[in-house]
């Protein structure tokens, strides 16, 4: 009796960034859910059963793909290196262009980031936040927000921020200046240690085929991907 290949499975984080992952893989040539955009189900399997999703909140993503509940994510990189999980990561995609940025009020004094002595720090980040400011000599108050994070300056809980932006209408909105970049960010596909070793040849074949879909040519065949997803 044929035995039938189970699918692969991929890890997308719920929003907007789902959505543009859908279309991508479905340009690359991959059978995607249909109406996935309307659906409620966290596990869908594409048309063609070769590659089943699992729907989660975007920071969960590295952990699905580290515990091998996931084979595969797809991921922004800033979610990626704020978790520090144990993972592949072979290939950057198109898609998700962000950055990670520290702001403060637009009126706050004009001094160099290096002159606040212990800035109290609000953000969704709190790894990569507080390891930007000790890699400038500083000591920073880190507060862990997980809502809008703008309002911290303008209510006095925060000196500054560490938050995403795309095109800092938000910040301007709300008074906010960007002061200095951390990470330019964007999603990237991260693989499970096993299963890069036991199912070598179909992720082979789906990291070959996206990067051909970004490159319009195929990596050559190779060892396992030289980076480690870390913020280290």
């Amino acid at each position: 009796m044929e035995m039938t290949q189970s699918p692969l499975i991929i890890a997308l984080p719920k929003g907007r960034l789902a959505e543009d992952a859908m279309n991508f893989l479905k340009q690359a040539g991959y059978a995607v859910p249909e109406n996935h955009d309307k659906e409620r189900r966290l596990v869908l399997d594409g048309a063609d059963r070769r590659l089943r999703f699992i729907m989660a909140k975007p920071a969960d993503v590295p952990v699905f793909v580290e515990y091998g509940a996931a084979d595969l994510g797809i991921a922004g990189l800033d979610v990626v290196r704020e978790a520090e999980r144990d993972v592949y990561e072979p290939l950057q995609l198109p898609f998700g262009y962000c950055r990670l940025v520290v702001a403060g009020k637009a009126n706050r004094p004009a001094r160099p980031l290096r002159l606040e002595r212990s800035p109290r720090v609000a953000t969704k980040f709190p790894r990569l936040a507080e390891a930007f400011f000790r890699s400038h000599g500083l000591a920073p108050e880190i507060i862990v927000m997980s809502g809008s994070v703008e309002l911290a300056p303008l209510v006095g809980l925060a000196d500054l921020i560490v938050d995403l932006v795309q095109t800092g209408t938000t910040l301007r909105a709300n008074g906010l200046n960007e002061l200095q970049v951390i990470l330019e960010s964007q999603a990237v596909l991260i693989a499970n240690r096993a299963s890069y070793r036991l199912r070598a040849a179909e992720i082979r074949s789906f990291i070959d085929t996206l990067a051909a879909s970004v490159n319009n040519d195929v990596l050559s065949p190779a060892g396992p991907p030289a980076r480690r997803a870390s913020g280290r």
